[in-house]
């Protein structure tokens, strides 16, 4: 494996996205760090979350879809034949918008993905530790057999969280993972983003700019190709403290500022 795959997780190559006829992604070409968290930003409808998808191959669940080029993970074409996605989706997990824990005790909600792929170890352990690292045991630790959805919303996306690395990703896909929470909440999942990026990459699609520019160290900024156009690319990828104070396109600028979007 080249320096360059050691240093970057995910890359994409021409990567074009459609659903039937019509083409939500067009021609994207960005490298996602390892151990890093990127953020995804841009105005509604410019593909953000059909590109997050694109990651873990979650875009062939709509009938119809396709992809042209590739996107690399550890140098290794995603949609190359001989890819299982099922196991795309076990080395990259999703984190959704609004929380979906499954209708299952806390426990069981993080044991269950660990289980149907296999998992031999101690599940005690396993749970406790995914809880740990979701920055909830200390909250739940007395009430694992309750059901996950008698969880506040920000406790239930910390659950999710904790389900995801339970199948030991190496990549956490988050769309939009606080636009359901409140302002405290958010702020615990911003807090356990930045801890899990020691462990995992996470890629992030947000709204949010001030959320983007407090957790992120990428940003990726999307835009319609043109103003014909209801297809998406990413006109800007640079380190997030540059996006958002030396951006070196004028449309960035005028997104990040407030002034369109």
């Amino acid at each position: 494996m080249n320096a360059n795959n050691d240093q970057y997780v995910l890359q994409t190559r021409n990567l074009s996205v459609y659903y039937g006829d019509f083409k939500a992604v067009t021609d994207v070409n960005i490298n996602i760090p390892r151990n890093k968290i990127t953020a995804i930003i841009g105005p509604s409808g410019c593909g953000k979350s059909t590109l997050l998808r694109a990651f873990n191959r979650m875009n062939e669940l709509v009938p119809g879809s396709r992809v042209e080029g590739e996107v690399l993970f550890n140098g290794q074409n995603l949609y190359a034949k001989d890819v299982d996605p099922v196991e795309v989706r076990h080395r990259i997990g999703m984190v959704f918008q609004k929380p979906n824990p499954f209708p299952k005790s806390i426990y069981e909600n993080v044991a269950w993905g660990a289980r149907i792929h296999g998992y031999r170890g101690n599940m005690d352990e396993l749970v406790e530790r995914c809880l740990v690292q979701a920055a909830l045991w200390d909250e739940v630790k007395d009430i694992l057999h309750r059901s996950g959805l008698a969880l506040s919303g920000g406790q239930q996306q910390r659950l999710c969280i904790a389900r995801a690395i339970a199948v030991q990703p190496e990549v956490i896909l988050m769309d939009e993972p606080a636009s359901a929470l409140d302002p405290i909440a958010t702020l615990k999942i911003e807090e356990l983003m930045q801890e899990l990026k020691k462990s995992y990459t996470i890629v992030i699609v947000t709204h949010n700019m001030q959320q983007a520019a407090r957790v992120s160290d990428y940003t990726a900024m999307m835009m319609l190709v043109d103003e014909h156009s209801r297809s998406g690319t990413v006109i800007e990828f640079d380190e997030t403290h540059k996006i958002f104070t030396r951006p070196s396109d004028k449309r960035t600028e005028d997104y990040v500022t407030g002034r369109f979007g």
